[in-house]
C-alpha cells in the first residue's frame, strides 16, 4: 500500500503525521509525497481557526475527487477538526471512508487492516517517526499534549484535551532517534512549553529537560517554540544564557496589549507584566530574538484597544509578530460574546499591524549587518547558491538567509556567514566565511544502545 499523509495546521500536527507514517510503515505501507500516487490518503486536519478548517475541507474534497477517479482506494480524515466536528463531517463528506479524532488515532491501523489495505504482520521500519518533509535536518519534538489554559478564544483544549507531559526519558529518547535520522535542529513544541513536567510532579521542569537534551544528544541547535511569558523563570533564563546549543530564540505568544482585551481573552498576563518579562529575558540572554503572536478584532476591541496594541508593538520591538484576525470558535467562551468588530475593520487592523511589524523587523535585522554569525544551510538553489537560516530565524516562519561564496556543502551544515544586507524586510543576504560544523554522515536510523519506542499510533495519545 502506498500512503500519502497530508498535514495541515501547526508543527504539533507535523509530529503526529510522522508518527502515523511510522505506524503505517510498520504494516508495510510505503509513504509517497503526492496524493495522486497513493492508494490511501490520510488528511491530518486543523480546527484552530476558520481559514484552517476551510483548508482542511478543501484537502479532503480533493482527496475524495481522486478516489472517484479510481486511483485512490481510501480516504481517511484525522486530527483536530475531526475531533470537534466529526458528526457534521460524516454527513457532509460521504466520500471519506472513516474519521478519527485526536482521541481515536490508535484505530488508524486496525481500521485499514480490517479493510485489507495493509499487511497484518509487522515489518521492520526506521523508527518511531518517519520524516514527512523536505528538510530532514530540521525536526519538531512534541514534549506534551493538550492544554490547561482557559483562553476564551482557543479551542485547543476541546480538541487536544488537558495538558499531559511526556516523560523526560521518552522525550530524550525520541530526540536521540531524530538525531540518528540526521536531525541538526530540533524545535521543541507544546501548547505551552513552560508547563512541561508540572503534572508529573517529580520536581523536574523545562530547564531540566533542556539540560538533559544538551547532555544526552549532540544536536547543535535546540529551539523553543510556544512558551508563555509567565514561564520565563530565572533558572530557565540561566540555562538559555549558559548553553550555546539552546539558541537565543523564543516564540512567546502575547495575543494583545490592551489590559481590557487581555482580561476578556482570559490571558494570564497584562501589559505591565509582558513588558517586564520581555525586558528581563532580553537582559538575561544575549542576542535574543523574540517572536510573538497577537489577535485583532477580538469581541469588544475598541479603537483605543487597538491603538494600545500598536503602541506596545512599537515600544517593545519584537523581532517577528504573527497576527491573526479573530474568528469565533464554537465551544469556546468567546463564542458566546457578540462578534462586534466588522470583518472589514478586522482586516484593516490586521494590515496595519503587519505593516508596522514589517518596518520593525527590517530595522531590527539591520543591526546585524556586518556581523559574522552562524547559519544552518537548508537548501541548495539551482544556481548553486545556498538557502540558510541564522539562529534568529525559525523554520518556515522567520525568513531566509541567502548565502553566496560557498559550494559543496550539504543541508544541515552550519556556516559562519557575514550579514551583508536585509532584503524584502524579512530576509538576509550573506557571504560565507567558513564552515563551522559540517553535516555529518547520518548514522544508523536507530541507535543500538537505546530501547526502542513503540511505533504504534496509540503510544503518544496519552
Amino acid at each position: 500500500m502506498k500512503v500519502s499523509v497530508i498535514t495541515l495546521g501547526c508543527d504539533k500536527n507535523t509530529v503526529d503525521s510522522e508518527r502515523y507514517l511510522a505506524a503505517l510503515a510498520d504494516r508495510g505501507a510505503e509513504p509517497v509525497g503526492e496524493m495522486d500516487e497513493a492508494d490511501v490518503i490520510v488528511v491530518n486536519t486543523c480546527g484552530f481557526i476558520d481559514a484552517a478548517k476551510q483548508e482542511s475541507i478543501e484537502a479532503i474534497v480533493e482527496a475524495g475527487r481522486l478516489k472517484e477517479t479510481g486511483r485512490v482506494r481510501a480516504v481517511v480524515a484525522v486530527g483536530c477538526m475531526v475531533q470537534r466536528h466529526k458528526s457534521e463531517l460524516e454527513e457532509a463528506l460521504p466520500e471519506v471512508d472513516f474519521f478519527l479524532g485526536t482521541t481515536e488515532v490508535d484505530r488508524l491501523v486496525p481500521e485499514l487492516e480490517a479493510r485489507g489495505l495493509i499487511d497484518e504482520v509487522p515489518v521492520a521500519h526506521p523508527g518511531v517517526r518517519l520524516f514527512s518533509g523536505d528538510m530532514p535536518h530540521v525536526r519538531y519534538l512534541k514534549v506534551s499534549e493538550g492544554c490547561d489554559h482557559g483562553c476564551a478564544f482557543c479551542a485547543i483544549p476541546l480538541m487536544r484535551g488537558k495538558h499531559r507531559s511526556f516523560s523526560l526519558e521518552d522525550v530524550v529518547r525520541e530526540a536521540q532517534l531524530l538525531e540518528a535520522q540526521g536531525a541538526r535542529e530540533i524545535n521543541l513544541v507544546a501548547q505551552d512549553l513552560a508547563h512541561w513536567g508540572r503534572d508529573i510532579r517529580d520536581g523536574r521542569g523545562l530547564p531540566d529537560l533542556l539540560e538533559a537534551l544538551v547532555r544526552e544528544t549532540s544536536i547543535p541547535w535546540i529551539r523553543m517554540l510556544y512558551l508563555y511569558a509567565t514561564g520565563m523563570t530565572p533558572r530557565l533564563l540561566e540555562v538559555m544564557a549558559r548553553e550555546p546549543r539552546v539558541v537565543p530564540y523564543l516564540d512567546m505568544p502575547m495575543q494583545h496589549a490592551s489590559d481590557a482585551v487581555l482580561a476578556r481573552m482570559r490571558r494570564p498576563e497584562r501589559q505591565k507584566t509582558i513588558r517586564e518579562r520581555v525586558a528581563r529575558v532580553r537582559a538575561a540572554v544575549p542576542d535574543l530574538a523574540i517572536r510573538t503572536t497577537c489577535i485583532v478584532g477580538f469581541p469588544g476591541e475598541t479603537d483605543a484597544d487597538f491603538q494600545a496594541l500598536l503602541d506596545f508593538l512599537e515600544e517593545t520591538q519584537f523581532d517577528r509578530v504573527g497576527v491573526f484576525a479573530y474568528s469565533p470558535q464554537e465551544g469556546t467562551r468567546a463564542y458566546a460574546m457578540e462578534d462586534d468588530v466588522p470583518e472589514a475593520v478586522k482586516l484593516e487592523r490586521l494590515e496595519r499591524v503587519s505593516e508596522l511589524q514589517r518596518l520593525i523587523t527590517a530595522e531590527r535585522y539591520e543591526r546585524h549587518i556586518g556581523r559574522v554569525v552562524p547559519a544552518m544551510v537548508d537548501r541548495i538553489e539551482p544556481d548553486g547558491g545556498l538557502q540558510a537560516r541564522t539562529i534568529w530565524q525559525a523554520d518556515d516562519v522567520d525568513g531566509i538567509t541567502y548565502v553566496s561564496g560557498m559550494s559543496g556543502v550539504a543541508p544541515g551544515t552550519i556556516l559562519d556567514v557575514r550579514i551583508d544586507d536585509v532584503v524584502d524586510d524579512y530576509d538576509f543576504e550573506a557571504t560565507a566565511v567558513a564552515v563551522r560544523e559540517a553535516m555529518p554522515l547520518v548514522r544508523a536510523s536507530r541507535p543500538r544502545a537505546l530501547p526502542v519506542m513503540s511505533a504504534t499510533v496509540g503510544s503518544f495519545g496519552r
